[in-house]
């Protein structure tokens, strides 16, 4: 009988032939959440640390969890000893030493930052940056993995903000800090270079999108790629010429600036960012779409991409919650 060795964080279990992952571990009375057992609910959900899990136990997950090797504990009888995790794995940081700062809109700082480490990332992913004093906060990648070393993030002044406000008003070229490895599931692969994308951002969501947009245009991407980016007036878009002369150079790559409140200027939008995009496309059946920023927008611009059509695995979606200004 073919047995095999399961470690989740530490905790060694013998899975034998014909047992899942899952029945070994409670057999065992290891603390695992779990439900339905069949793989619709999801709460099983384990990664693996070491070796890659049998395919049909990542049925019914994002192409991004199965890129990191997450799988399903109840629908995995493995081939091979495992060694899995519940949850993450300890933060690891690197020092960052601050080469360039400047303003984007009255709001919104372009910070580059680099590392003395590269870093293993995927364009649209965040990274937590901690100064001196252990303060953290996290903000998105706005560059594509071709700057594996210098990371760039829009971030954004929020009134009595501790950590944005310094970073707007004290930190300083040639100062550093620390860079946390990268984190988040909204991130772009090279898997389907056909597949139609949307990216809606508000704000400073701007930045995990233009990542993913010239991570996808660099990789050669063939499908149509359309971004709306959206503010309550002009005031708070940015990188307006930028998307401008992208477009222009890149024959599929369409963008849109939209703003919710005012008088639209010409070549701008009237409308929430969703709303216009989700009237330009109303059919996004076989469509990848990524949303970004403020989490009302997300939420509800998630509920009209399914409705029009985006299968929930196709939807990838990262919201910008923010601290109150005593706690930022």
């Amino acid at each position: 009988m073919a047995l095999k060795k399961i470690i989740l964080d530490e905790h060694e279990t013998i899975c034998h032939e014909g047992e899942t992952v899952l029945e070994a571990l409670l057999r065992d009375n290891v603390d695992i959440p779990f439900s339905c057992k069949q793989g619709a609910c999801q709460s099983c959900m384990v990664r693996s640390l070491d070796v890659p899990p049998p395919a049909h136990a990542q049925k019914g997950l994002k192409d991004v969890l199965c890129k990191q090797n997450h799988f399903l504990a109840c629908l995995c009888y493995p081939e091979q000893d495992m060694s899995l995790t519940l949850g993450h794995q300890p933060e690891y940081f690197t020092e960052g030493t601050v080469t360039a700062k400047e303003l984007l809109n009255s709001e919104t700082v372009l910070l580059t930052i680099q590392c003395k480490d590269a870093l293993d990332y995927y364009a649209g992913q965040f990274v937590n940056l901690k100064r001196a004093d252990g303060l953290i906060r996290s903000y998105s990648i706005s560059n594509s993995r071709r700057h594996a070393e210098k990371l760039s993030f829009h971030i954004r002044r929020l009134a009595g903000g501790k950590f944005s406000e310094w970073v707007h008003q004290e930190l300083n070229v040639g100062d550093t800090i620390s860079v946390s490895d990268p984190q988040g599931l909204c991130y772009y692969l090279p898997d389907k270079m056909e597949q139609s994308l949307l990216l809606i951002g508000t704000g400073s969501g701007l930045a995990p999108l233009a990542g993913i947009i010239h991570e996808a245009l660099e990789e050669g991407h063939s499908g149509p790629i359309h971004l709306y980016h959206g503010s309550r007036d002009v005031d708070g878009l940015y990188w307006i010429d930028e998307m401008r002369e992208l477009a222009e150079k890149y024959e599929n790559f369409h963008y849109m600036p939209c703003v919710s409140r005012g008088d639209a200027p010409e070549g701008v939008a009237q409308g929430r960012a969703n709303d216009v995009a989700m009237a330009n496309i109303p059919d996004l059946k076989g469509w990848r779409v990524y949303l970004c920023g403020h989490p009302d927008m997300v939420n509800q611009a998630k509920r009209m991409a399914y409705l029009n059509g985006a299968s929930l695995q196709d939807i990838y979606s990262d919201a910008f919650h923010v601290a109150s200004p005593t706690l930022d």
